[in-house]
């Protein structure tokens, strides 16, 4: 399932795994002057090739490694013969089949294995230079691309909601952190964000900075509870009301012991 909608030169590509007629998990993708940022998942790269052969395709960045933003990938190295980029931490990990849970497997499917290219510091289109913002914390190989002539940032998942309330197990909150911060920094008036969940967010220099405040609140909040002898679970419940549903759904993937547990190692 795709559905296509333009913002100023950008064509947003929202895409979902279609069960009894109904989106499972919708996940963006970004054209602009012939670039395109991620490929979605492996479930719906058929029909993200058909949409782009009427478009014209001449690279791709990939954000990230995980399974919903490189799914397409090989079967767009295939059909268009274009290069595909990432962060150097990212190829060894595009190249390899990696083991995915069973909610992964029904949201997203397996990728087929590709073998991708560095990312250069700028990416060049005909219109627009793409500046490479490394920003891990969600993943150690994320970047953002971020044009500064227009104020356009194709954030990926480095952020999805000002007041996040579960993480997957390898996110590292101090890191997200900084580098939400490195992006409110960057020099240029207008800052739009482009993200990986669909939305396309106009201040996103407000966003961040609400989403930054949010995360130290709840981290000086969350270790006044440890230090008056709380354990994780009785501050989860205390603080969200127990874990959050997601939790059961992701085999405890995305969960708010992980914000928890992050908050007191991670966050300074």
């Amino acid at each position: 399932m795709i559905e296509t909608a333009a913002y100023e030169d950008v064509i947003q590509i929202r895409m979902s795994r279609e069960m009894d007629g109904r989106a499972v998990y919708w996940v963006a993708a970004y054209l602009v002057d012939g670039l395109l940022v991620d490929t979605g998942c492996s479930h719906t790269a058929g029909e993200l090739v058909d949409f782009l052969g009427e478009e014209d395709l001449r690279l791709v960045v990939n954000t990230h490694h995980h399974e919903d933003h490189t799914g397409a990938d090989q079967e767009i190295m295939d059909r268009f013969g274009v290069d595909i980029y990432a962060h150097p931490r990212s190829i060894p990990l595009i190249a390899d089949r990696l083991e995915l849970y069973p909610y992964q497997e029904l949201v997203w499917g397996y990728r087929v294995p590709a073998t991708v290219s560095p990312v250069p510091d700028v990416v060049r289109t005909e219109h627009h230079a793409f500046h490479v913002v490394e920003t891990p914390g969600h993943s150690a190989d994320h970047i953002c691309l971020v044009e500064p002539s227009t104020g356009w940032c194709f954030s990926g998942d480095l952020f999805a909601r000002e007041n996040p309330k579960f993480i997957r197990p390898e996110e590292h909150v101090g890191r997200i952190i900084a580098s939400m911060r490195r992006i409110v920094a960057l020099p240029s008036d207008r800052l739009v964000l482009f993200t990986s969940v669909g939305k396309i967010v106009e201040d996103g220099r407000k966003a961040l900075s609400q989403c930054i405040d949010y995360l130290l609140d709840l981290a000086e909040q969350v270790q006044g509870l440890h230090r008056a002898g709380m354990t994780i679970e009785e501050i989860m419940q205390r603080h969200f009301g127990g874990e959050h549903p997601f939790a059961g759904l992701t085999n405890g993937q995305f969960s708010t012991y992980n914000l928890v547990r992050s908050l007191l190692e991670d966050v300074s």
